[in-house]
């Protein structure tokens, strides 16, 4: 019996080599463009355009997929606009399109941490250091989120490991210092906030950190001093011009504290910290309750 219909026809060999080498062409050309527009960003990025260098990074994700760099370079742009989950999304499809990406890991953990995922913090960053035993960057974060977690021991070990590869960054001190101030280890504490000073004079969280150090002291001038620093290095530190009016009161100096006191009025109520306005609040009508009339 005849079958009768429409039969396609046979391929041959080298119709199947052309199709082949067409899409390879293609997915050659997808690359490279997406190389291109990672270069794109990256000089986008140096020209402080960074929402310009956000959208190159994400084109060049989708033109191809397993470009670690892109999405890399996408969780950074992202991290420095503050938008920590996309970030967080880029670093770890960054990981699948490169599992040996150790950079990728600590950055991916950072996120995490400064979102207050701490568990999965730490175990991409042990994953960075796995990979990088040498990589400053992941030892200091991973010492943060020990820290955080009540680590203390480990997290000494962890930062003085940080220092050990980057003894000229700030930071790991500062940390450091922080972590020996939990311990209530507070000579070993100022020594590390005087060192993160030296290197970055101009660290706001380490003047503070110092001013408290030296207040408990008893020291009140050279307290007042380290608020004083910490305020000119930040204008926008509550904290600092609280704790400097905090010490003009105990200093009877009323005038001088009420000044300082509302400037942390203000600045905790800008920043929506009602409870530190309402401390801030009290204390700075305890002092102008307190302040001599001028003689008319």
């Amino acid at each position: 019996m005849l079958i009768t219909g429409n039969v396609a026809p046979a391929r041959s060999a080298e119709a199947i080599s052309f199709q082949v080498a067409q899409t390879s062409s293609e997915s050659l050309q997808r690359q490279t463009a997406a190389v291109n527009q990672v270069n794109k960003g990256l000089q986008l990025v140096e020209s402080g355009k960074i929402r310009e260098a956000i959208a190159a990074f994400r084109l060049a994700a989708q033109l191809d997929p397993n470009l670690a760099s892109a999405h890399y370079n996408l969780g950074l742009a992202l991290k420095q606009e503050g938008e920590l989950q996309p970030a967080a999304t880029a670093f770890y499809r960054s990981t699948l399109a490169d599992p040996n990406f150790a950079l990728a890991f600590a950055n991916l953990g950072e996120v995490l941490y400064q979102g207050n995922n701490l568990p999965q913090a730490k175990n991409y960053l042990d994953r960075a250091i796995s990979l990088d035993p040498e990589l400053a960057f992941a030892h200091e974060n991973l010492g943060k989120v020990l820290l955080e977690l009540g680590e203390i021991e480990t997290a000494i070990a962890t930062l003085r490991r940080a220092i050990q590869l980057n003894p000229d960054s700030a930071s790991p001190y500062y940390y450091l210092g922080v972590t020996y101030l939990q311990a209530n280890q507070f000579q070993q504490a100022k020594e590390l906030f005087q060192q993160a000073i030296k290197i970055k004079p101009d660290y706001a969280e380490a003047h503070y950190n110092l001013g408290t150090i030296l207040f408990q002291e008893n020291s009140l001038d050279t307290a007042l001093a380290a608020f004083r620093s910490a305020a000119e290095a930040n204008r926008n530190y509550a904290n600092a011009y609280y704790a400097a009016g905090l010490i003009f009161f105990n200093q009877k100096r009323y005038s001088e504290a009420q000044r300082v006191l509302q400037f942390a009025v203000d600045l905790y109520s800008a920043q929506a910290n009602l409870e530190w306005a309402n401390n801030a609040q009290d204390l700075l009508e305890k002092a102008q309750a307190l302040i001599t009339p001028t003689p008319q």
